[in-house]
């Protein structure tokens, strides 16, 4: 499994535990338990690998961290998704948004790969015109709070 492959499943986990009643830990650690993947991999090709210790160790890191810091990351949103409330946005933007904000907050990882692959999970999961939106939030965003990164 790549980085990509652990992105998108990431992306899945969040969009489903957006909704969860399980605390996050709990609900990330069922989701990354084998009989979990076994029962998504005949309906997603990414799951019939299973992760190796350092892919498990971002999966839990990016999950748990996007579930938890859900509220702050939408205060970031709101103030650079101009003339958009949260509530208004897909529900994958959103969660793509989040990811790639708190990738970039917290996880250190470099702006240009968090961006390049937030754009290419929105073209996969919802559309070009979604992709443009979530870039011109992302660009503000790390415009503001992360300047000394901008590239």
């Amino acid at each position: 499994m790549n980085r990509r492959e652990a992105r998108e499943i990431v992306l899945h986990m969040i969009y489903s535990g957006e909704y969860s009643e399980k605390d996050p830990e709990r609900f990330v650690k069922e989701a990354l338990e084998p009989e979990y993947f076994e029962s998504m991999a005949g309906e997603y090709e990414l799951y019939q690998a299973a992760p190796s210790e350092d892919q498990l160790d971002y999966l839990r890191r990016a999950s748990v961290g996007v579930l938890t810091h859900g509220p702050e990351l939408d205060t970031y949103i709101e103030k650079y998704a101009v003339g958009w409330s949260v509530s208004r946005i897909s529900r994958v933007a959103k969660c793509v948004i989040r990811l790639s904000m708190y990738e970039m907050l917290y996880l250190q990882i470099p702006v240009g790969a968090s961006v390049n692959e937030a754009l290419e999970l929105c073209k996969r999961y919802d559309s070009p015109e979604t992709a443009g939106f979530v870039n011109g939030v992302l660009a503000s965003f790390i415009a503001n709070e992360l300047p000394e990164r901008a590239q």
